[in-house]
């Protein structure tokens, strides 16, 4: 098993294309046509990290947090992640960041964060617009099911928690093939008439090129006649953070304690009680600050993220309790969804998580 074959499964589970514009992810170092020994997982990549992947045998790191973020002018050591870098080359180790396109997908980071705090009913926060087009294709009656298998199969008709959802109108297309033209049905120069269907199916971005490449395999005509149509509909399946339930309300100091206990935080910082009960609760993984309007806007009791500056703090406005648990304590179970990826479309090497990851942020207490 190479490399490129690993990055595939990756990519057509998290596509990259849903990464922000900031970001990283991707391969970074490495040759993709390598042979997979074994898979180590992490959520930052560290001098320590690489030694575990050399002494578990694993020639491949797949990250969370990109090591390599922005251009890098020289290699010469001077920083982590030069070091890092030159010691990745050196021990033939490739490295693999899976980061915004993790956190934008529905069964990502959030849900790992939401089955931690036992939470019921997750849903995406603040869904992503432009993600999505519709496709228009008009298909003569007997190959209606061909093509749309091939479409679902690529990709199309997902809505939600539903698959290989569609709409078609039954008609009339007419066309006239000339002299330079192989016709499926009909004679050269002679107008014809064909008993369709238009055919209409969602298509994510990142899924259009594939769906579009099954659709004209499968249909019969030379030319297809078809429409891309992108629409501004919000995604709800793609987006940031995340809003759940509790499965019965509590106090919001036993809420808190929830989140210090089964996240391993040694502290939290948040704003002041509000000396109510608390059920709906929103979260995001990593940096989450940029969310807290979407929160409120959405009836959330509780806002659970990281990295809150001093005067975010003052944004809850008396509306919904903020807890910033930070950085490291709310991602730090995101490699066990990578890993349990891998260990499931994978059997011929090992997937196992890092040991030897550490949050750089210390407490005195």
């Amino acid at each position: 098993m190479k490399i490129r074959n690993l990055i595939q499964e990756l990519e057509q589970w998290c596509p990259p294309s849903l990464q922000e514009s900031y970001d990283n992810c991707g391969l970074m170092v490495g040759d993709p046509n390598q042979e997979i020994k074994g898979v180590l997982v992490c959520l930052d990549i560290t001098e320590a990290v690489l030694l575990e992947a050399k002494a578990k045998n694993c020639n491949v790191i797949i990250s969370h947090h990109p090591l390599i973020f922005s251009g890098l002018k020289s290699l010469t050591g001077k920083n982590l992640v030069e070091r890092c870098v030159m010691q990745a080359i050196k021990m033939d180790i490739a490295l693999y960041a899976m980061h915004t396109n993790l956190d934008n997908v529905q069964f990502g980071v959030n849900v790992k964060i939401a089955e931690k705090l036992g939470l019921k009913n997750a849903r995406i926060l603040l869904p992503k617009q432009g993600l999505l087009n519709k496709l228009v294709v008009f298909v003569p009656k007997d190959h209606i099911a061909a093509v749309s298998d091939a479409v679902f199969a690529a990709g199309a008709g997902q809505i939600g928690n539903y698959d290989e959802c569609s709409f078609r109108a039954e008609g009339t297309g007419t066309f006239k093939p000339n002299d330079k033209a192989n016709p499926f049905a009909g004679e050269i120069g002679k107008r014809e008439q064909a008993e369709e269907f238009k055919l209409e199916v969602l298509v994510p971005n990142h899924a259009l090129s594939s769906v579009l490449s099954a659709m004209k395999a499968a249909h019969p005509y030379e030319e297809v006649a078809y429409d891309v149509i992108a629409l501004k509909n919000k995604h709800q399946d793609l987006g940031a953070g995340m809003i759940a339930e509790l499965e019965q309300e509590e106090s919001e100091q036993d809420f808190l304690k929830r989140v210090k206990e089964n996240l391993s935080a040694a502290y939290i910082r948040h704003t002041d009680l509000l000396n109510k009960k608390v059920k709906k609760i929103a979260f995001c993984g990593g940096s989450g600050s940029f969310l807290l309007p979407s929160a409120i806007a959405a009836g959330a009791d509780v806002f659970v993220s990281a990295d809150f500056t001093y005067h975010k703090f003052f944004d809850a406005d008396g509306k919904i309790l903020i807890a910033d648990v930070g950085h490291f304590e709310i991602e730090q179970f995101t490699g066990e969804i990578i890993a349990e990826f891998v260990a499931q479309k994978f059997s011929t090497f090992a997937a196992c998580l890092a040991d030897k990851q550490k949050n750089p942020v210390n407490y005195f207490i």
